[in-house]
């Protein structure tokens, strides 16, 4: 089956579940209702990546692509917009962003990805800060915010003050610890993960990730020592 008479498949598909012959359930949901859904899915899509799982990782990729198929129903529905328009949105986005591949410009640049960026948001300047989507995880925030700062020369993430950073901020933190001041401590905690996430970024290190690999093993530990009491019950 091609890919486009597949696409059509699945939207045909989602269509006859949201009619009145339908799913009693997929008719019931709008968009804020499916938002827990849509986490949830990106998230078993990252873990089919972690794991490296080829299998899983199409199966969950469609997961995710039923989320936006079950919006842009949902959206079509009250005449909004419909599957085309995503489709023909995200294309044309594609196209006007990488003028060096199709209009005669140079080479890829940053700045120009950016400053296209910010003339289709209507934006009349280009903050390091006001692109970034607030709503992502607090380490991965705190991740392209330095990104972008780096890439502004905003930040040079000298290694010596990075590091220094880091001690300073863990130093307050146990100081803080010592004292039983909460305020200090939910301070120093802060200052000591933005430099963590300053130091991930100087180093080319995801911390989002490293973070969820060693709760995965905190994980595991509990899950052997619970084990092991079990057995010796």
């Amino acid at each position: 089956m091609s890919e486009d008479k597949g696409f059509s498949r699945l939207i045909d598909t989602m269509e006859r579940l949201r009619s009145d012959s339908g799913c009693e359930w997929d008719r019931e949901q709008t968009h804020s209702s499916l938002k827990p859904y849509l986490i949830e899915e990106a998230y078993e899509v990252l873990d089919a990546i972690e794991r490296a799982d080829d299998e899983m990782l199409v199966e969950e990729l469609g997961d995710l692509l039923l989320q936006v198929v079950f919006h842009a129903q949902i959206a079509s529905e009250r005449g909004a917009f419909d599957s085309s328009d995503i489709v023909n949105r995200l294309t044309d986005k594609l196209v006007r962003r990488h003028p060096h591949v199709f209009a005669q410009a140079s080479g890829y640049s940053y700045r120009q990805w950016e400053r296209i960026k910010a003339e289709e948001k209507g934006a009349t300047h280009s903050s390091p800060v006001g692109r970034i989507n607030q709503a992502l995880p607090a380490l991965s925030l705190a991740r392209r915010t330095v990104e972008n700062a780096v890439e502004m020369n905003l930040d040079e993430l000298d290694e010596d003050e990075v590091s220094q950073g880091i001690l300073k901020s863990a130093g307050e933190m146990s100081r803080s610890i010592e004292s039983e001041d909460i305020e200090r401590i939910e301070e120093s905690m802060g200052e000591l993960l933005m430099e963590i996430a300053r130091c991930a970024v100087m180093n080319k290190i995801d911390p989002e990730r490293r973070l969820r690999l060693k709760v995965e093993e905190y994980m595991n530990k509990l899950e052997s020592a619970y084990r092991h009491n079990e057995g010796s019950s």
